[in-house]
């Protein structure tokens, strides 16, 4: 079974399938987006869209990571948002993008939370962290805004496009995100569907 959907105030939160490859291509292709997220190239091609799709499930069933597809209640994919899960020590990384078109309306920060909620309540996780690249601030914003803590910054700690790069890192514990209440003072709401 692929993982439960997810909606928020504004948002889907759904599996990826063949069909969003096109629309992936477009929006992670941005020089924008791949600048910042470490895995993906530029330029990027329709093929590395659907094989990154093709490998969802996969990783799913196996336990190791669950990646959401980020729409709009209207409709259109905006972007992408996983949790990368490590069973034995019960934490899980967060990672997303937000194609550039969508920039600017918290987007990211609502799926964050939603994403954050699913992992303590569904997933049993103890910890979520998070990483950026120093000088995107922005997405260090969002892990402020959904109630992450600093960590600390490694310094170079990635080469991306042939440059060293800073990398910040937060967390957040369930015990620092109870599931009473945490929504009602936050402003996105959640609800998981079968």
């Amino acid at each position: 079974m692929p993982p439960p959907k997810i909606e928020t105030n504004r948002l889907h939160l759904r599996s990826f399938s063949l069909a969003d490859a096109h629309d992936v291509k477009q929006l992670a292709g941005e020089r924008d987006i791949a600048a910042f997220v470490l895995p993906i190239p530029h330029p990027y091609e329709l093929p590395m869209a659907e094989e990154w799709i093709g490998q969802q499930e996969e990783r799913y069933q196996r336990g190791e990571e669950v990646t959401y597809a980020i729409t709009l209640t209207s409709g259109p994919l905006i972007g992408s948002i996983s949790l990368r899960v490590n069973r034995e020590h019960e934490h899980a990384e967060l990672g997303y993008w937000i194609g550039k078109p969508y920039w600017g309306h918290g987007y990211a920060t609502e799926a964050a939370k939603a994403c954050i909620q699913y992992g303590f309540l569904v997933l049993n996780l103890n910890r979520i962290y998070a990483r950026h690249m120093k000088r995107n601030s922005g997405s260090g914003r969002v892990m402020e805004k959904v109630g992450m803590k600093y960590e600390g910054c490694l310094r170079q700690h990635i080469k991306k496009w042939g440059k060293f790069d800073d990398i910040v890192v937060y967390s957040i514990l369930k015990d620092e995100c109870p599931s009473d209440g945490w929504y009602e003072k936050h402003p996105a709401s959640m609800q998981i569907i079968r």
